[in-house]
């Protein structure tokens, strides 16, 4: 055999090679499975709990007050009620009320002293519990008390200012859909700040104008969009999944380069969980090239990336064609040769 022929064999090798690296890196795979069905789940407590949600799972409760002699029929308070099915989705779902709550609150009607006592923070269940040592709690509380919210906890900041312990789930762990993970992580931090009613409780400050705040950003409605809060208010931590401390204003992200860059600190904050996903699903070049970020002088253009593929696959088919009658020519002049010689 030729030279010429065993050279084009290896370039049809390679050419296959990189057309099944090129077809993964733009992740032609199967599809990610959806989680399973949470509202399938059922608590080996909900029984217990019924005791609690009867009253504070509707918005109208009745009673028998033994001191009075008389059933007793209200309105509960918004603040109060609890939504059976966000509960038994939340992270907390497998447990008992009274797991966080004091066994005093099973007498009707409830003692006022009960509402003095303390509420458990994430750090009083989980810190030094090794069944959770790889969400890193630990490192989450010392962060939080480096926070600018720290300093509000005597005013009662804690942990469930901003994660209800009732409905919370974590979002940017099981979730695929990276718009989901914004809208939620960001209205967490509204319910505060474009909340006056929620903020007024922790801050004597005036009313802060979310818009008005931000009207130094470029394409303001487009990085609400698609950004979180804390990718532009917090210190960057690349160990942990979210970063918990948050900064002063002062030290926020302004510049623009900060983001939109190949060192983009979003590739350690947003992007950081769904880019170590996809590598070990689909490796390196995958996770680079779907990354979801916006960087200067890219081309994020959807139908200018079909276009390109499409000339792409072209100009190798047309070499594919071409190798193929060079085979075929070379050994038809090899044929020739053998005749002429015989």
């Amino acid at each position: 055999m030729s030279f010429k022929v065993i050279r084009s064999a290896v370039c049809v090798v390679l050419i296959c090679f990189s057309l099944s690296g090129f077809a993964s890196a733009y992740k032609f795979d199967k599809p990610v499975p959806a989680p399973p069905d949470t509202a399938l789940f059922v608590s080996p407590y909900h029984d217990d709990n019924e005791r609690c949600l009867k009253c504070h799972g509707q918005e109208k409760y009745e009673y028998a007050n033994a001191s009075q002699g008389k059933q007793v029929k209200a309105q509960m308070c918004s603040q109060r009620i609890l939504s059976r099915d966000l509960f038994y989705q939340s992270n907390h779902k497998g447990f008992s009320c009274t797991d966080c709550h004091s066994e005093g609150y099973l007498k009707f009607p409830h003692s006022g002293d009960l509402r003095m006592e303390p509420k458990l923070n994430c750090i009083d269940c989980h810190g030094g519990d090794e069944r959770f040592k790889k969400y890193q709690f630990e490192e989450i509380e010392t962060e939080y008390k480096a926070s600018v919210h720290f300093k509000h906890e005597q005013d009662g900041f804690s942990c469930w200012k901003c994660h209800n312990p009732h409905t919370y789930k974590t979002s940017m762990r099981n979730s695929s859909d990276l718009k989901a993970t914004i809208l939620f992580s960001n209205s967490i931090c509204l319910n505060c700040h474009a909340n006056f009613d929620n903020f007024s409780i922790l801050t004597d400050r005036e009313e802060i104008n979310i818009v008005k705040e931000h009207k130094w950003l470029p394409n303001q409605a487009a990085h609400f969009k698609n950004v979180r809060c804390i990718e532009c208010h917090s210190k960057v931590n690349d160990s942990i999944l979210v970063s918990h401390e948050i900064m002063p204003k002062e030290k926020a992200v302004k510049k623009c380069n900060e983001c939109h860059s190949q060192n983009s600190l979003l590739m350690s904050s947003l992007y950081k969980f769904r880019s170590r996903e996809l590598r070990h699903q689909n490796g390196f070049v995958n996770a680079i090239i779907l990354n979801e970020s916006y960087v200067i002088g890219a081309n994020r253009n959807q139908y200018l990336n079909v276009l390109s593929l499409i000339i792409f696959f072209t100009v190798l088919v047309v070499v594919v064609i071409h190798i193929i009658f060079r085979i075929r020519k070379s050994k038809k002049t090899e044929g020739g040769k053998d005749v002429s010689l015989s």
